[in-house]
């Protein structure tokens, strides 16, 4: 599906939720495809680091939280939060001009747990054009990685070289092809993974967007109570029924020795 993509001027400074859904296909050696749904946030960290209200709780226990902790280098509010972490990798990698809203698109926790294998962060000026998108990926061995993407705009292809492990049925190599797009209702993400054979992996995630009352919280939690533990699980099965077909298992590298990947 086409997302038509608009002047972020539209977009009005409240935490997001959305129920949305990830695809995946990949198509060598071994067709294999799924789809499933998942709970998302879309959130405003500088406006919330300024005390916009909001319904959704933020750094404290609930059915459904944001933690800053759960981001970049884990630092707490006191610290800055996440927000501070993601301004300094922003100036490390000389990426200026992104001083309007940064909105970061990840999952919640729910009942305590987040299992988060990828978010987004998108980095507006104070035009509200995007000055940068960063993200920040995750393996299921605790590891973290980000990638800097440098003046992208939405709908546009953004590419950066594989240098992270995430899947023991993909070697280290080739490359990402990322498309953003994003109108006032609605978010989608898209990752294809190239090796020297051409695609061998596609990636979506994408929903419909609606402020985060606590009754919209409520009512995902109600379609989907255990997402964040699911999404771990569809992992896991994803992975059994692909070494069943026989697809090649590669062991896990050492992490790349910088954190970030310009």
């Amino acid at each position: 599906m086409t997302v038509a993509t608009l002047p972020a001027q539209v977009f009005q400074s409240k935490a997001l939720l959305s129920s949305g859904v990830v695809r995946h296909e990949r198509l060598r050696p071994r067709v294999h495809r799924f789809a499933y749904p998942t709970n998302f946030l879309l959130l405003p960290m500088r406006s919330l680091a300024q005390g916009m209200p909001t319904e959704l709780p933020i750094n404290r226990s609930a059915w459904m939280s944001f933690y800053d902790v759960d981001h970049g280098d884990g630092r707490s509010p006191q610290q800055g939060g996440a927000l501070a972490w993601l301004q300094e990798v922003l100036a490390q990698q000389g990426i200026q001009g992104a001083d309007g809203e940064i909105w970061l698109q990840c999952y919640p926790r729910v009942l305590g747990y987040v299992f988060k294998p990828v978010s987004f962060w998108y980095c507006h000026a104070q035009d509200d054009s995007l000055r940068a998108i960063v993200v920040e990926v995750n393996n299921t061995f605790g590891e973290r990685h980000c990638y800097v993407l440098d003046k992208p705009q939405w709908g546009q292809e953004l590419t950066t070289d594989k240098v992270f492990h995430v899947s023991p049925f993909c070697g280290v190599q080739g490359r990402y092809r990322f498309r953003f797009m994003r109108t006032a209702q609605r978010v989608v993400a898209r990752i294809e993974h190239d090796d020297a054979q051409g695609v061998l992996l596609k990636t979506s995630v994408s929903g419909v967007l609606q402020e985060a009352t606590s009754e919209q919280c409520r009512r995902a939690l109600w379609r989907h109570p255990a997402a964040s533990m699911a999404l771990i699980l569809h992992i896991h099965w994803q992975a059994l029924r692909l070494w069943l077909k026989g697809v090649k298992f590669y062991t896990k590298p050492k992490p790349p020795a910088e954190f970030v990947t310009r």
